[in-house]
């Protein structure tokens, strides 16, 4: 089912539609800041697993999640002086930060390195859907693992309709990725890069 959503300004009914859809144990895709998402609650283990299959990802590889505010972020890490400054500073925005995880993360999520991805994307449907459902969502590329992102919904819903319980149709996206960056150590460690500003990580 393809649900069209003004990313201006998203309508509260639409918005309550995705997460109903969430709240009952089904998997979305939805936009992001960069490119297009496919997600559910993180404490939908078989919503998890079905994202996996869909993607044909290696279970190895967790997925990251995004969160509402800092508030939430909090819940789910250790969230340093150092790192709050750094999300507080740049966020919304097209970042993965990876930070501790805390025992409120399902084990599916957590790397070996008992870490994990953040993000908190600049898009107002996203935030929007996180918000509503008041925990937060997996977020992973709307491909196949190790193919280009999807920025095109209608694309999306070719793909992989036939699989999802909804995609949220909030216009064209880029197929850009965000930039990975690990708050970890003392210092920040860039992973991976993608879209966003860099400058404060290399100046």
């Amino acid at each position: 089912m393809l649900l069209e959503i003004d990313p201006e300004r998203p309508q509260p009914r639409q918005i309550a539609q995705v997460v109903d859809c969430l709240k009952n144990g089904g998997i979305v895709a939805y936009p992001t800041d960069t490119t297009y998402g496919l997600g559910c609650s993180i404490f939908n283990k078989k919503g998890l697993e079905r994202i996996y299959q869909v993607k044909q990802r290696d279970k190895r590889k967790p997925f990251s999640f995004i969160c509402s505010d800092l508030s939430e972020v909090s819940r789910y890490a250790r969230l340093t002086n150092h790192a709050f400054k750094i999300m507080k500073r740049y966020l919304p925005g097209p970042y993965t930060f990876v930070l501790e995880a805390s025992r409120e993360v399902p084990d599916l999520l957590i790397t070996k390195q008992k870490t994990v991805g953040i993000r908190m994307p600049d898009n107002a449907i996203c935030l929007s859907i996180v918000q509503g459902l008041g925990v937060p969502i997996v977020t992973t590329s709307a491909n196949l693992s190790g193919e280009d992102p999807v920025g095109d919904p209608l694309e999306i819903n070719r793909l992989f309709g036939h699989a999802l319980d909804l995609v949220v149709d909030g216009g064209l996206l880029t197929t850009d990725v965000s930039s990975v960056v690990s708050l970890v150590g003392k210092e920040p460690e860039l992973l991976r890069e993608g879209a966003g500003d860099l400058s404060w990580l290399t100046g």
